[in-house]
């Protein structure tokens, strides 16, 4: 369909055309402590989520390199804002807050991800898509490392002071069984895209 599209275009038109895949940065599997992702790190996916995704990535740059379709791929990290499908680790928290009800938390909830709120994400996309060079990849990352109890503990807080007469609310914090394939650690390097692209978060995370 898109190369369809793109072979029938003319002039400044195709020459103005992209095709933008946005992915994940679980396709590079769990990190090390203290680790981060980059453009070159090595694609090592640990669920049938993450392993679609990483196809998906090598489907879109194979029709770059064997068409010449015009693809540029973005990877990012967990994002957060408005308008998250509540079954989402923030929205799931602050709504069972909101209800007394229990907060679950997988394993020891030391797992650890880096949120880039959605409109930074947003921002990155469309400066991937004006500035980015074809065939390129670009990781885009908020530069928030936390651990889901980290951020579980924040809610708490938060809904400590917006409802003192229900706090302590980390009593509501459960710890559940782990869930499968689990990935201990993601992280994002940003550099390429605020060099290339001139594309920095803004968004700081416990104001946002």
């Amino acid at each position: 369909g898109a190369r369809t599209y793109w072979d029938g275009l003319t002039g400044e038109a195709k020459a103005a055309f992209r095709f933008l895949h946005v992915s994940t940065d679980e396709v590079y599997g769990s990190l090390p402590p203290d680790g981060f992702f980059t453009e070159e790190s090595r694609y090592d996916p640990r669920s049938p989520y993450s392993a679609s995704k990483a196809a998906s990535d090598h489907l879109a740059r194979a029709w770059h390199e064997t068409y010449g379709l015009p693809v540029l791929v973005t990877n990012c990290s967990n994002n957060y804002g408005p308008r998250h499908f509540p079954e989402k680790l923030i929205p799931l928290m602050i709504l069972n807050a909101l209800e007394g009800k229990a907060l679950p938390v997988y394993g020891d909830g030391l797992n650890e991800r880096d949120w880039i709120h959605v409109e930074d994400h947003a921002r990155g996309l469309v400066a991937v898509l004006e500035k980015g060079r074809v065939g390129e990849t670009y990781l885009l990352g908020g530069r928030s490392v936390r651990n889901n109890l980290a951020v579980v503990k924040a809610l708490c807080a938060a809904f400590d002071r917006l409802r003192p007469e229900q706090a302590p609310h980390d009593r509501l914090i459960t710890y559940v069984t782990d869930r499968p394939g689990h990935d201990r650690r993601y992280a994002i390097d940003p550099g390429k895209a605020e060099a290339e692209v001139g594309w920095h978060p803004t968004k700081d995370f416990e104001r946002a």
